[in-house]
């Protein structure tokens, strides 16, 4: 009798842990691609609008892994999104994997867009020969050097200005030059802020 109930209780069990398993595996999508089992939806056209909206629709249509970049390439951070515009969606619209990143260029809602984005441009690194720096903002710059070079930055106007957001001020000079021999040696810039002119 005992063996009866043991075997029963056995039973019972094997047979919940597999219902149980069962109801762990995914239901089939309809919206599955059949050849790789991957969830595929259909992604919009966002590049105009505000990135918080972009993001709330891609989100919407399922696709939950964003990023975005400054398409100026200035490395400035998009820190409050209703503040941003799209210029530049990757991957374009179409059906897609929901599992891909979807990478947005934006600028600032007042900014117009670039004709080309520059914030997928990898910033030039220094190696034994110093790059051309000038023109990129001073964040973009201090990027380009190793994390232990030290770094000078001044107002290039010459009124003293403390340069607080170094990606909103742009490299107009750079010691050592671009193109010669680089080793270690302490770097110094000379910076504006976007919209003013190098003297």
């Amino acid at each position: 009798m005992l063996r009866t109930i043991a075997v029963t209780a056995l039973a019972a069990s094997v047979a919940a842990c597999c219902l149980g398993l069962a109801a762990c595996e995914p239901a089939a999508s309809p919206s599955a691609d059949g050849a790789s089992g991957r969830e595929t939806a259909a992604l919009p056209d966002l590049v105009g609008k505000g990135l918080q909206t972009a993001q709330d629709k891609a989100q919407s249509a399922g696709f939950h892994r964003l990023g975005s970049h400054d398409a100026r390439g200035r490395g400035r951070m998009q820190a409050f999104d209703r503040n941003w515009k799209v210029c530049t969606q990757k991957p374009g619209p179409g059906r897609r994997d929901t599992n891909i990143t979807v990478e947005f260029g934006a600028v600032k809602v007042e900014e117009s867009c670039p004709g080309k984005d520059a914030g997928t441009q990898a910033p030039p690194k220094a190696g034994s020969v110093m790059p051309d720096l000038r023109g990129k903002s001073v964040k973009v710059a201090r990027k380009a050097m190793d994390f232990n070079t030290s770094i000078a930055v001044k107002d290039a106007t010459g009124q003293r200005r403390f340069i607080v957001m170094e990606s909103n001020w742009r490299v107009c000079s750079q010691s050592p030059a671009a193109g010669t021999k680089y080793d270690g040696q302490p770097v110094a810039f000379q910076a504006v802020k976007f919209g003013e002119k190098c003297d």
